[in-house]
């Protein structure tokens, strides 16, 4: 049984998916190396809740119990938990380093989910000792707002596992949708050509990109292509096009954007950093 999740990485989706565990009922630690960002984290959970009370969604009590579920940590030694979802850097080596550590720490049946956008949950769990305990928890930016979770099975996974998280899932009040490891699994997979083409026909000059955003929420999308690579962040979006590109064998139709490859070399990675393809004040 889950009572205690431990996030690792206090960055935008870290922090987001922290506070739908807590808001859940979840006994949450929240974990990152660096202050400051753990800092920034819970500022920013904390100015959410108060927002869901002002708008009548939560009452009182129940953002104090929010709130006093979560717990913020800078120390390795105090993630220990029944389930730990890292949201760090997309490195297989840094996230499989990350979960050995944390192996040696915890129980035996404690649970390994990696929130990866694109990156092989296989080949995360081939360096881990046991990789029969690891799974994909793919959440979508922003987490307390989508629904939509990703449950992957990778090749040595147990089906035991996958349905605790996919019962966890239901809990947090999302939405679970099974699939099996492959390359940008079933959502980033299908997504890419929303943002490749955006990007080519903007590349082409055939239009520009409001336009092209404008036309494609007229058809009935709720955003954007740029809108919506400036809200993911434009180093994730790119470095998900890389992955899924390459681990495709590298088909023509999937090349990775030189214009938002000039974004991220240029730190333009969107809403985070104040500017991508729009500026933000």
């Amino acid at each position: 049984m889950i009572q205690t999740i431990c996030v690792c990485g206090a960055g935008t989706m870290g922090s987001g998916i922290a506070q739908v565990c807590a808001q859940a009922g979840f006994h949450t630690l929240l974990y990152d190396v660096n202050n400051t960002t753990l800092t920034n984290a819970k500022t920013t959970i904390e100015k959410n809740i108060l927002l869901l009370e002002e708008k009548g969604k939560i009452s009182s009590l129940e953002k104090e119990n929010v709130l006093n579920y979560l717990h913020y940590k800078s120390e390795l030694s105090d993630c220990i938990g029944d389930l730990i979802i890292e949201a760090i850097a997309e490195n297989v080596d840094i996230k499989t380093a990350l979960f050995n550590q944390l192996a040696e720490l915890n129980h035996s049946e404690t649970i390994f989910a990696t929130n990866t956008s694109s990156l092989s949950v296989s080949a995360i769990a081939a360096g881990i000792k046991h990789p029969s305990r690891v799974v994909g928890m793919h959440f979508f930016n922003p987490a307390p707002h989508m629904k939509l979770v990703e449950v992957v099975k990778g090749d040595k996974t147990k089906d035991a596992v996958v349905n605790t998280i996919v019962d966890l899932v239901k809990e947090l009040a999302k939405t679970p949708v099974y699939c099996k490891d492959a390359p940008g699994f079933i959502v980033n997979h299908v997504a890419r050509p929303y943002y490749l083409e955006a990007l080519k026909l903007f590349e082409m000059g055939v239009a520009d990109f409001e336009t092209i955003d404008l036309l494609l929420e007229a058809t009935g999308f709720k955003m954007g292509p740029f809108k919506l690579m400036d809200l993911i962040g434009n180093d994730i979006n790119y470095a998900v096009s890389c992955s899924v590109y390459e681990q495709l064998g590298k088909p023509a139709r999937l090349i990775p954007s030189k214009i938002q490859e000039e974004k991220v070399l240029k730190g333009e990675l969107g809403k985070k950093t104040g500017k991508g393809y729009y500026v933000y004040s």
